[in-house]
């Protein structure tokens, strides 16, 4: 999965789009130092997302804005 493209919204989150579901807009919150998936704008044309998808899509915005440290280390992802 890559991220195609983002941007910031009004509220203080992050709307983004991925190769593997281009007509459905993620949109992210900023909670703690790390963004998460907050809601999804699904597309029909698109497939149905995972939680692996989800956890792909996370881990690929907070790359991109260098808090990918803050999501992996997050108490959710702890077993």
């Amino acid at each position: 999965m890559k991220l195609l493209d983002w941007q910031f919204t009004r509220r203080r989150g992050i709307k983004a789009i991925f190769d593997e579901f281009p007509n459905s807009v993620v949109i992210f919150r900023l909670i703690n130092h790390f963004y998460f998936v907050y809601t999804i704008d699904w597309s029909k044309d698109d497939r149905i997302v995972t939680k692996a998808d989800l956890d792909k899509m996370g881990i690929l915005i907070n790359r991109e804005l260098g808090t990918e440290q803050g999501y992996l280390n997050r108490k959710s992802n702890s077993n």
